[in-house]
C-alpha cells in the first residue's frame, strides 16, 4: 500500500480518504473512552507528576516524546510517552545498526530491538511497567487513540499489514490491546496483524472491559516487554 502527498493534517492513504470508516466501535466506545482516560489522568496523576521528574533529573532532556503515527483513516498524529531513549536516539540508532548485522535484520523485522542501545536507564524501568505510555491518555481525550485497539504504528510498519492494514485505519489506535494481552514483542508481526484484524472484525465493548482487565496482570509480569 502506497501513501499519497499529504499536507501535516491530510490522510496518509487517498484511497481510505475517499472511502472513510467510521471508527469502530462509533459514540458507544468513545465515551467510554472519555471516562476511562478522565479517571485514569485523575486517578494516577501522582505517578504521572513522578515519572515527568525522574525522565528530567535523570539527563536533563525533555520529559516527553511525540513519535509521528498513523491513525484512524490514514490521519497522522503525534503520539505522546514519557521520553524513555537518549536525546541523540537517532543517531546512536544509526551507527548500532551499521555495526551490528543482526541487529539490523531484527529492526528490519519487527521495527523493535530487544536489546535497544537508545534506551536510558530510568527508560528500562518505565518500558518494563509500560509506564511510558501514560501520556496516550491525553491522546485518547484528544481522540487521536482509544484505550483499546491496535498499537498506533509508523508508516513503514503499515506496509507490513499489506491487505490488512485496511481493518488497521477503521480503529483508533489503543493504549492496549489483543497484542499486549498476548506477548507483545515475543510474538511475531504476521500475530500482531492478526490480532489487530480479529479485533476490529470482532469488537464489542464487553470485549474491551475484558482486554483491560487482563492488562493489568500481563504488565505485572512484564510478557514480551522490552
Amino acid at each position: 500500500m502506497k501513501s499519497a502527498t499529504r499536507s501535516d493534517d491530510t490522510p496518509f492513504f487517498g484511497v481510505v480518504h475517499a472511502n472513510a470508516f467510521p471508527p469502530t466501535g462509533g459514540i458507544m466506545k468513545r465515551a467510554f473512552d472519555i471516562s476511562a482516560a478522565s479517571l485514569g489522568l485523575l486517578f494516577l496523576s501522582p505517578i504521572f507528576l513522578m515519572v515527568m521528574l525522574l525522565v528530567k533529573l535523570s539527563d536533563k532532556g525533555p520529559a516527553f516524546y511525540g513519535h509521528r503515527r498513523i491513525g484512524h483513516n490514514g490521519q497522522e498524529f503525534r503520539c505522546l510517552k514519557f521520553r524513555t531513549m537518549a536525546v541523540n536516539g537517532d543517531k546512536v540508532l544509526q551507527e548500532h545498526l551499521r555495526n551490528n548485522p543482526k541487529a539490523m535484520e531484527e529492526w528490519c523485522a519487527t521495527r523493535k530491538l530487544q536489546n535497544d542501545p537508545r534506551v536510558t536507564a530510568v527508560g528500562s524501568v518505565l518500558r518494563k511497567l509500560s509506564l511510558d505510555e501514560l501520556p496516550q491518555l491525553i491522546n485518547i481525550l484528544r481522540g487521536e487513540m482509544s484505550v483499546v485497539g491496535p498499537r498506533p504504528v509508523v508508516l513503514d510498519e503499515l506496509e507490513l499489514y499489506e491487505s490488512s492494514a485496511v481493518y488497521y485505519l477503521q480503529a483508533r489506535p489503543g493504549l492496549t490491546g489483543l497484542w499486549q494481552i498476548s506477548g507483545r514483542n515475543d510474538v511475531s508481526y504476521a500475530a500482531r496483524v492478526a490480532f489487530d484484524t480479529h479485533y476490529v472484525e470482532n469488537w464489542s465493548l464487553i470485549r474491551d472491559v475484558k482486554i483491560i482487565a487482563q492488562t493489568i496482570p500481563a504488565v505485572c509480569m512484564q510478557r514480551g516487554s522490552y
